[in-house]
C-alpha cells in the first residue's frame, strides 16, 4: 500500500487507520496542538475523508482528539476516547536521558522503570484497544502517541524515531501494516 492515500486501492472492511497525532506543544495530556499541527490535522481530514471510516476512536489526551476532530466534523462522526489509547509512561519521574531509557525499552519488552510501564505490558493495551475498536464491517480510525504506536506496530526504536506528526499506517485483519503516504 505505498503512493498517495488518494491513490490507494479501497481498503478493505475490518482494517484500522491507526494515526499518530499532529505536532502538539509538549507532552502533557493537555497540551495542545501547535499552529502546525492544527493545519496538519485539517489536511489529515481532507485526505482521509474519501477512504470510507466509519467509526473514530481516540487517545483522551488532547493533542490526539484534536488530530482527529476536524476529520470527526467533516465526516459526522463522534470521537469516542479510550484511555488505553493514551502514551505510554516510561518512568514516573522526569528522565534527562530519557532517550536512552527508551532505546533500552525497546531492546528489553520486559524493562519497567519506577513508576512506569514495561514495553509488553504497554503493546498488549493497545492491541486489546485495537481489537475492541475494530469494525468488523468498516474502518476504523484510531489516534493515539508515538511509542505506543511503535509498540502496536512492531516497530523497533528506530521505527519509532522515523514516525512523524502525523502518520498514518493501515493495519489489517491479519495484522499487516502499511504506512500510508499523505496525497
Amino acid at each position: 500500500m505505498r503512493g498517495a492515500v488518494s491513490d490507494q486501492p479501497k481498503i478493505a472492511a475490518g482494517t484500522l487507520l491507526l494515526i499518530r497525532h499532529a505536532k502538539a506543544t509538549g507532552q502533557a495530556p493537555d497540551a495542545p496542538l501547535t499552529s502546525e499541527g492544527e493545519a496538519q490535522a485539517a489536511r489529515l481530514a481532507e485526505t482521509l475523508a474519501d477512504l470510507g471510516i466509519t467509526r473514530i476512536v481516540s487517545s483522551p489526551w488532547r493533542r490526539a482528539v484534536d488530530t482527529v476532530g476536524p476529520l470527526a466534523e467533516r465526516l459526522g462522526l463522534t470521537v469516542e476516547t479510550d484511555g488505553r489509547l493514551t502514551e505510554r509512561v516510561l518512568s514516573g519521574a522526569d528522565l534527562p536521558d530519557w532517550m536512552t531509557h527508551l532505546r533500552a525499552s525497546f531492546a528489553d519488552a520486559e524493562l519497567m522503570l519506577a513508576g512506569g510501564e514495561s514495553g509488553t505490558l504497554a503493546r498488549t493495551r493497545v492491541l486489546t484497544a485495537l481489537a475492541d475498536a475494530r469494525d468488523p464491517y468498516g474502518l476504523t480510525a484510531v489516534v493515539t502517541h508515538g511509542n505506543l504506536l511503535a509498540l502496536a506496530l512492531g516497530l523497533d526504536f528506530e521505527g519509532w524515531a522515523n514516525l512523524r506528526n502525523p502518520d498514518v499506517w493501515a493495519l489489517d485483519r491479519d495484522g499487516r501494516a502499511a504506512r500510508l503516504e499523505p496525497a
